[in-house]
Protein backbone atom coordinates (compact mmCIF):
# COMPACT_ATOMS: atom_id res chain seq x y z
CA UNK A 1 0.00 0.00 0.00
CA UNK A 2 1.22 3.49 -0.89
CA UNK A 3 0.21 5.51 2.16
CA UNK A 4 2.14 8.69 1.31
CA UNK A 5 2.25 8.85 -2.50
CA UNK A 6 4.14 11.44 -4.48
CA UNK A 7 1.54 13.25 -6.60
CA UNK A 8 1.81 12.66 -10.35
CA UNK A 9 2.48 15.82 -12.33
CA UNK A 10 1.61 16.85 -15.87
CA UNK A 11 4.50 16.13 -18.18
CA UNK A 12 3.98 18.44 -21.15
CA UNK A 13 2.09 21.46 -22.44
CA UNK A 14 0.64 24.39 -20.54
CA UNK A 15 -0.18 22.20 -17.51
CA UNK A 16 3.41 21.01 -17.10
CA UNK A 17 4.47 20.77 -13.48
CA UNK A 18 0.95 20.98 -12.01
CA UNK A 19 -0.33 18.05 -9.99
CA UNK A 20 -2.49 15.80 -12.16
CA UNK A 21 -5.30 15.83 -9.58
CA UNK A 22 -5.48 19.62 -9.85
CA UNK A 23 -6.00 19.53 -13.61
CA UNK A 24 -7.91 16.30 -14.24
CA UNK A 25 -10.99 16.71 -12.06
CA UNK A 26 -14.64 17.51 -12.64
CA UNK A 27 -16.14 16.79 -16.05
CA UNK A 28 -14.20 15.69 -19.13
CA UNK A 29 -16.58 15.26 -22.07
CA UNK A 30 -16.33 11.98 -23.96
CA UNK A 31 -16.93 13.72 -27.27
CA UNK A 32 -19.32 12.33 -29.85
CA UNK A 33 -18.20 12.84 -33.46
CA UNK A 34 -20.81 14.75 -35.49
CA UNK A 35 -21.30 13.48 -39.03
CA UNK A 36 -23.04 14.66 -42.17
CA UNK A 37 -25.98 12.85 -43.77
CA UNK A 38 -23.60 10.87 -45.97
CA UNK A 39 -21.70 9.61 -42.90
CA UNK A 40 -18.60 11.74 -43.43
CA UNK A 41 -17.08 13.83 -40.64
CA UNK A 42 -18.86 17.15 -40.11
CA UNK A 43 -15.82 19.19 -39.13
CA UNK A 44 -17.74 22.43 -38.71
CA UNK A 45 -20.28 20.83 -36.37
CA UNK A 46 -17.49 19.13 -34.42
CA UNK A 47 -15.66 22.43 -33.93
CA UNK A 48 -18.86 24.12 -32.74
CA UNK A 49 -19.56 21.17 -30.45
CA UNK A 50 -16.11 21.52 -28.84
CA UNK A 51 -16.58 25.26 -28.44
CA UNK A 52 -19.95 24.72 -26.72
CA UNK A 53 -18.33 22.29 -24.30
CA UNK A 54 -15.62 24.76 -23.35
CA UNK A 55 -18.14 27.58 -23.00
CA UNK A 56 -20.24 25.27 -20.82
CA UNK A 57 -17.42 25.03 -18.30
CA UNK A 58 -16.27 21.43 -18.64
CA UNK A 59 -12.75 20.82 -17.36
CA UNK A 60 -11.49 18.81 -20.35
CA UNK A 61 -12.23 17.04 -23.63
CA UNK A 62 -11.84 13.42 -24.70
CA UNK A 63 -11.93 12.92 -28.48
CA UNK A 64 -11.80 9.48 -30.07
CA UNK A 65 -13.04 7.32 -27.27
CA UNK A 66 -15.86 4.84 -27.78
CA UNK A 67 -18.38 7.70 -27.76
CA UNK A 68 -16.50 9.22 -30.70
CA UNK A 69 -17.03 6.01 -32.73
CA UNK A 70 -13.32 5.29 -32.78
CA UNK A 71 -13.82 1.63 -33.83
CA UNK A 72 -15.31 2.67 -37.18
CA UNK A 73 -13.24 5.72 -38.07
CA UNK A 74 -10.18 5.33 -40.28
CA UNK A 75 -6.75 6.12 -38.88
CA UNK A 76 -6.75 9.32 -40.93
CA UNK A 77 -10.15 10.36 -39.55
CA UNK A 78 -9.07 9.48 -36.01
CA UNK A 79 -6.04 11.74 -36.30
CA UNK A 80 -8.07 14.50 -37.91
CA UNK A 81 -10.60 14.54 -35.06
CA UNK A 82 -7.85 14.75 -32.42
CA UNK A 83 -6.16 17.60 -34.30
CA UNK A 84 -9.46 19.46 -34.73
CA UNK A 85 -10.20 19.10 -31.02
CA UNK A 86 -6.80 20.48 -30.01
CA UNK A 87 -7.25 23.41 -32.40
CA UNK A 88 -10.80 24.21 -31.26
CA UNK A 89 -9.91 23.94 -27.56
CA UNK A 90 -7.19 26.58 -28.04
CA UNK A 91 -5.43 25.50 -24.86
CA UNK A 92 -8.36 26.53 -22.66
CA UNK A 93 -8.90 23.00 -21.32
CA UNK A 94 -6.77 19.84 -21.58
CA UNK A 95 -7.40 17.34 -24.36
CA UNK A 96 -7.16 13.65 -23.45
CA UNK A 97 -6.96 11.81 -26.77
CA UNK A 98 -8.20 8.27 -27.19
CA UNK A 99 -5.40 5.92 -28.22
CA UNK A 100 -6.86 2.50 -27.56
CA UNK A 101 -6.41 -0.60 -29.70
CA UNK A 102 -6.06 -4.34 -29.25
CA UNK A 103 -2.86 -4.04 -31.27
CA UNK A 104 -0.10 -2.52 -29.16
CA UNK A 105 1.81 -1.21 -32.17
CA UNK A 106 -1.30 0.59 -33.42
CA UNK A 107 -1.94 2.09 -29.98
CA UNK A 108 1.65 3.32 -29.81
CA UNK A 109 1.25 5.01 -33.20
CA UNK A 110 -2.00 6.67 -32.07
CA UNK A 111 -0.30 7.87 -28.90
CA UNK A 112 2.60 9.36 -30.84
CA UNK A 113 0.26 11.15 -33.22
CA UNK A 114 -1.76 12.57 -30.33
CA UNK A 115 1.45 13.92 -28.80
CA UNK A 116 2.48 15.49 -32.10
CA UNK A 117 -0.99 17.01 -32.52
CA UNK A 118 -0.70 18.77 -29.17
CA UNK A 119 -2.90 16.60 -26.94
CA UNK A 120 -2.27 16.86 -23.21
CA UNK A 121 -2.97 13.25 -22.20
CA UNK A 122 -3.89 9.79 -23.46
CA UNK A 123 -6.87 7.54 -22.76
CA UNK A 124 -6.02 3.92 -23.54
CA UNK A 125 -8.79 1.32 -23.39
CA UNK A 126 -8.06 -2.20 -22.23
CA UNK A 127 -7.43 -4.33 -25.37
CA UNK A 128 -10.61 -6.02 -26.53
CA UNK A 129 -11.31 -9.39 -28.15
CA UNK A 130 -7.83 -10.98 -27.97
CA UNK A 131 -8.08 -11.36 -24.15
CA UNK A 132 -4.50 -10.75 -22.95
CA UNK A 133 -3.38 -12.02 -19.56
CA UNK A 134 -2.48 -9.59 -16.75
CA UNK A 135 1.15 -9.85 -17.86
CA UNK A 136 0.12 -9.03 -21.40
CA UNK A 137 -1.87 -6.03 -20.20
CA UNK A 138 1.10 -4.85 -18.18
CA UNK A 139 3.41 -5.09 -21.21
CA UNK A 140 0.82 -3.37 -23.44
CA UNK A 141 0.48 -0.32 -21.19
CA UNK A 142 4.18 -0.07 -20.47
CA UNK A 143 4.95 0.02 -24.19
CA UNK A 144 2.46 2.85 -24.78
CA UNK A 145 3.62 4.77 -21.70
CA UNK A 146 7.21 4.56 -22.95
CA UNK A 147 6.26 5.91 -26.39
CA UNK A 148 5.49 9.53 -25.42
CA UNK A 149 5.93 11.87 -22.43
CA UNK A 150 2.15 12.32 -22.11
CA UNK A 151 0.31 11.21 -18.96
CA UNK A 152 -1.77 8.11 -19.65
CA UNK A 153 -5.11 6.92 -18.22
CA UNK A 154 -5.97 3.20 -18.15
CA UNK A 155 -9.54 2.83 -19.41
CA UNK A 156 -11.22 -0.15 -17.72
CA UNK A 157 -14.50 -1.18 -19.34
CA UNK A 158 -14.90 -4.95 -19.03
CA UNK A 159 -18.40 -4.79 -20.52
CA UNK A 160 -16.76 -4.04 -23.88
CA UNK A 161 -13.25 -5.46 -23.50
CA UNK A 162 -14.14 -8.64 -21.51
CA UNK A 163 -10.76 -8.63 -19.70
CA UNK A 164 -9.89 -6.00 -17.09
CA UNK A 165 -6.76 -4.60 -15.46
CA UNK A 166 -6.68 -5.94 -11.92
CA UNK A 167 -6.01 -3.60 -9.01
CA UNK A 168 -2.69 -5.40 -8.47
CA UNK A 169 -1.63 -4.86 -12.08
CA UNK A 170 -2.72 -1.23 -11.90
CA UNK A 171 -0.50 -0.75 -8.86
CA UNK A 172 2.44 -2.13 -10.84
CA UNK A 173 1.66 0.11 -13.82
CA UNK A 174 1.30 3.21 -11.63
CA UNK A 175 5.02 3.04 -10.86
CA UNK A 176 5.63 4.25 -14.41
CA UNK A 177 5.99 8.06 -14.27
CA UNK A 178 3.67 8.54 -17.26
CA UNK A 179 0.79 6.36 -16.02
CA UNK A 180 -1.25 8.92 -14.14
CA UNK A 181 -4.72 7.49 -13.62
CA UNK A 182 -7.66 5.39 -14.68
CA UNK A 183 -11.06 5.80 -16.26
CA UNK A 184 -13.27 3.35 -14.39
CA UNK A 185 -16.38 2.14 -16.23
CA UNK A 186 -16.79 -1.00 -14.12
CA UNK A 187 -19.78 0.45 -12.17
CA UNK A 188 -18.18 -1.12 -9.06
CA UNK A 189 -18.14 1.60 -6.42
CA UNK A 190 -15.81 -0.38 -4.17
CA UNK A 191 -13.14 -0.29 -6.86
CA UNK A 192 -11.98 3.35 -6.46
CA UNK A 193 -11.49 2.60 -2.77
CA UNK A 194 -9.40 -0.49 -3.55
CA UNK A 195 -7.35 1.39 -6.16
CA UNK A 196 -6.68 4.29 -3.80
CA UNK A 197 -5.56 1.91 -1.05
CA UNK A 198 -3.29 -0.01 -3.43
CA UNK A 199 -1.88 2.88 -5.47
CA UNK A 200 -2.31 6.00 -3.36
CA UNK A 201 -4.37 9.18 -3.45
CA UNK A 202 -2.06 10.75 -6.02
CA UNK A 203 -3.34 8.35 -8.69
CA UNK A 204 -6.13 10.06 -10.62
CA UNK A 205 -9.48 8.27 -10.86
CA UNK A 206 -12.21 9.35 -13.28
CA UNK A 207 -15.57 7.63 -13.49
CA UNK A 208 -16.84 6.37 -16.82
CA UNK A 209 -20.43 6.08 -15.58
CA UNK A 210 -22.56 9.24 -15.56
CA UNK A 211 -25.28 7.83 -13.32
CA UNK A 212 -22.92 7.04 -10.45
CA UNK A 213 -20.48 9.94 -10.87
CA UNK A 214 -21.43 11.56 -7.57
CA UNK A 215 -21.12 8.27 -5.71
CA UNK A 216 -17.74 7.72 -7.38
CA UNK A 217 -16.51 11.05 -6.03
CA UNK A 218 -17.72 10.10 -2.57
CA UNK A 219 -15.63 6.92 -2.90
CA UNK A 220 -12.52 9.00 -3.59
CA UNK A 221 -12.73 9.70 -7.32
CA UNK A 222 -11.72 12.98 -8.94
CA UNK A 223 -14.29 13.41 -11.71
CA UNK A 224 -16.08 11.83 -14.64
CA UNK A 225 -15.44 11.28 -18.33
CA UNK A 226 -19.02 12.02 -19.25
CA UNK A 227 -21.27 11.10 -22.17
CA UNK A 228 -24.14 13.21 -20.84
CA UNK A 229 -21.97 16.34 -20.96
CA UNK A 230 -22.25 16.23 -24.76
CA UNK A 231 -25.88 17.23 -24.22
CA UNK A 232 -25.80 19.18 -20.93
CA UNK A 233 -22.23 20.40 -20.25
CA UNK A 234 -23.18 23.17 -17.83
CA UNK A 235 -25.38 20.94 -15.69
CA UNK A 236 -22.87 18.09 -15.60
CA UNK A 237 -20.04 20.36 -14.52
CA UNK A 238 -22.32 22.09 -11.99
CA UNK A 239 -22.86 18.73 -10.29
CA UNK A 240 -19.12 18.44 -9.65
CA UNK A 241 -18.81 22.09 -8.66
CA UNK A 242 -21.49 21.56 -6.01
CA UNK A 243 -19.65 18.49 -4.72
CA UNK A 244 -16.37 20.40 -4.49
CA UNK A 245 -18.12 23.28 -2.72
CA UNK A 246 -19.53 20.89 -0.13
CA UNK A 247 -23.13 21.57 -1.20
CA UNK A 248 -24.15 17.94 -1.00
CA UNK A 249 -27.93 18.33 -0.84
CA UNK A 250 -27.89 20.56 -3.93
CA UNK A 251 -25.61 18.09 -5.70
CA UNK A 252 -27.97 15.20 -4.92
CA UNK A 253 -30.96 17.23 -6.14
CA UNK A 254 -29.19 17.99 -9.42
CA UNK A 255 -28.19 14.35 -9.75
CA UNK A 256 -31.88 13.42 -9.48
CA UNK A 257 -32.78 15.91 -12.23
CA UNK A 258 -30.07 14.56 -14.54
CA UNK A 259 -30.85 10.88 -13.98
CA UNK A 260 -33.65 10.60 -16.60
CA UNK A 261 -31.25 11.98 -19.22
CA UNK A 262 -28.46 9.61 -18.12
CA UNK A 263 -30.87 6.69 -18.34
CA UNK A 264 -32.18 7.69 -21.77
CA UNK A 265 -28.67 8.12 -23.17
CA UNK A 266 -27.84 4.55 -22.19
CA UNK A 267 -31.19 2.97 -23.05
CA UNK A 268 -29.49 1.59 -26.17
CA UNK A 269 -25.86 1.07 -27.16
CA UNK A 270 -23.89 4.29 -26.87
CA UNK A 271 -23.24 6.46 -28.84
CA UNK A 272 -26.53 5.93 -30.71
CA UNK A 273 -28.69 7.95 -28.29
CA UNK A 274 -26.15 10.74 -27.76
CA UNK A 275 -25.72 11.19 -31.53
CA UNK A 276 -29.49 11.62 -31.79
CA UNK A 277 -29.46 14.13 -28.90
CA UNK A 278 -26.66 16.34 -30.22
CA UNK A 279 -28.25 16.33 -33.67
CA UNK A 280 -31.40 17.73 -32.01
CA UNK A 281 -29.18 20.50 -30.66
CA UNK A 282 -27.83 21.29 -34.14
CA UNK A 283 -24.53 19.40 -34.14
CA UNK A 284 -24.48 17.22 -37.23
CA UNK A 285 -26.94 14.64 -38.50
CA UNK A 286 -28.11 11.69 -36.33
CA UNK A 287 -25.85 9.37 -38.34
CA UNK A 288 -23.73 6.49 -37.06
CA UNK A 289 -21.31 4.15 -38.77
CA UNK A 290 -22.55 0.59 -39.14
CA UNK A 291 -22.92 -1.76 -37.33
CA UNK A 292 -24.45 0.86 -35.02
CA UNK A 293 -27.83 2.28 -36.01
CA UNK A 294 -30.11 5.09 -34.86
CA UNK A 295 -32.07 4.53 -31.63
CA UNK A 296 -35.63 3.24 -31.84
CA UNK A 297 -38.55 5.70 -31.87
CA UNK A 298 -39.40 4.89 -28.24
CA UNK A 299 -35.85 5.78 -27.18
CA UNK A 300 -35.96 8.96 -29.24
CA UNK A 301 -39.18 9.99 -27.46
CA UNK A 302 -37.57 9.25 -24.12
CA UNK A 303 -34.60 11.45 -25.03
CA UNK A 304 -36.88 14.24 -26.23
CA UNK A 305 -38.74 14.19 -22.90
CA UNK A 306 -35.58 14.13 -20.79
CA UNK A 307 -34.02 17.01 -22.73
CA UNK A 308 -37.23 19.06 -22.56
CA UNK A 309 -37.48 18.53 -18.79
CA UNK A 310 -34.02 20.10 -18.40
CA UNK A 311 -34.83 23.00 -20.72
CA UNK A 312 -32.32 21.85 -23.33
CA UNK A 313 -34.82 21.88 -26.23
Amino acid sequence: MNATPTPKRCATGRHKGRAVNEVFRGVFTALATPMAVDGSLDEGAFTRHVQRQVAGGVRGLVPMGTTGESPTLTHEEHGRVVALCVKAAEGRVPVMAGAGSNCTREAVNMARFAHQAGADALLVAVPYYNKPTQEGLYAHYMAIADATPLPLWIYCIPGRSVVDVSVETMARLARHPNIAGTKDATADLTRPIAVRRAVGAGFNQLSGEDGSALSFRAAGGHGCISVTANVAPELCQRLHDLWEEGKLEEAIALQDKLTPLHDALFAETSPGPVKYAIAKLGFGAPCLRLPLVAPRPATQARLDAAMAALGLV
